[in-house]
């Protein structure tokens, strides 16, 4: 068996465990109940908004790439790279293989690593201030100050660390040659070298991804509130960027499953019926699958080809 095959097996097992947990522990009747209040038109209206959403965090990476590819080009990678999300784990694969497909386009290692790299760097801080900030308006009476102070200090300490890890790790790896990962350490550090000289273009595509990731949360509550979750909005802008966050891991495939549970345990405190918040979760599931089958007719038929990136890939 196949490195890549056992790997993926153990992700759908991943997937496969989480759902057979959720199907035990909750009633398999109010989920299908929860599905048959979701319309066509709703269903729809959320896919398409969710497209273009993904067009717009496409034409983000292809600035941070000083738009080098043409941005049809680099919008069909980026559908690429939600269709390796259909089979591999969360974000990290269909990034590995936006990347790889960038690389054999641009023959440029250190630029597509570093909008690689930053675009990832940047969703992660955008999804971390956007929950500090659901839990600061959750906490307290709903102090705005607090909420916006919270969100400044994570997002001001990524930016700092952006700028500080560069000189860190050559410093630390090249006194202790010895240390684990030195190749994986330097070449991240020289990405951001690279990113901390356009510190503007790092703000605007920060506050980009954050209108992004806000869109996706409305969509969420939209295909959610005909199923039956009413929780504050705050809920979701809390409880939604973490679920992201853990379904990114490498123990599923796309997230399928874990979002789902990750989601409804965060969601339940505040009011939120379970087996409702998985029924919409599973909704949201299925349209990142649609988006991912349209990356794969994507990648079919406008030529571009994953066998010249897999080296880049494994690389």
């Amino acid at each position: 068996m196949s490195r890549a095959l056992r790997k993926w097996l153990i992700r759908a097992a991943g997937s496969f465990g989480a759902l057979a947990l959720i199907f035990w522990f909750l009633p398999k009747e109010a989920i299908l109940e929860g599905f048959s209040r979701l319309t066509p038109g709703l269903f729809l209206g959320v896919f398409l908004a969710f497209l273009a959403a993904h067009v717009a965090a496409a034409c983000k990476w292809w600035l941070l790439m000083d738009r080098a590819l043409p941005f049809g080009q680099a919008l069909r990678a980026h559908f690429a790279g939600l269709a390796a999300n259909l089979a591999l784990p969360g974000a990290a694969g269909g990034d590995a293989v936006r990347a790889g497909l960038a690389h054999v386009a641009l023959k440029d290692g250190p630029k597509v690593a570093a909008a690689a790299v930053g675009d990832r760097l940047i969703d992660m801080v955008g999804l971390a201030g956007l929950s500090l900030l659901g839990l600061a308006f959750l906490a307290k009476g709903g102090n705005p100050v607090l909420a916006w102070t919270m969100s400044g200090v994570i997002i001001g300490g990524a930016i700092l660390a952006l700028f500080i890890f560069p000189a860190v790790a050559r410093g630390l790896w090249g006194r202790f040659p010895a240390l684990p990962a030195k190749g994986l350490a330097l070449r991240l550090a020289d990405a951001f070298r690279s990113l901390g000289r356009r510190p503007f273009l790092l703000l605007f595509s920060l506050l980009f991804s954050a209108a992004i990731q806000s869109l996706l949360i409305w969509l969420s509550v939209r295909l959610a509130l005909p199923v039956g979750v009413d929780v504050p909005l705050a809920a979701w802008f809390f409880a939604w960027p973490l679920a992201k966050i853990v379904s990114t891991l490498p123990i599923s495939l796309g997230g399928l499953g874990v979002r789902e549970s990750s989601l409804a345990a965060l969601l339940v405190p505040f009011g939120a019926s379970a087996p409702q918040v998985v029924a919409s979760g599973l909704a949201w599931q299925g349209i990142l699958y649609l988006t991912g089958l349209l990356g794969a007719l994507v990648l079919t038929f406008s030529g571009l080809r994953l066998t010249g990136a897999a080296k880049v890939i494994e690389d």
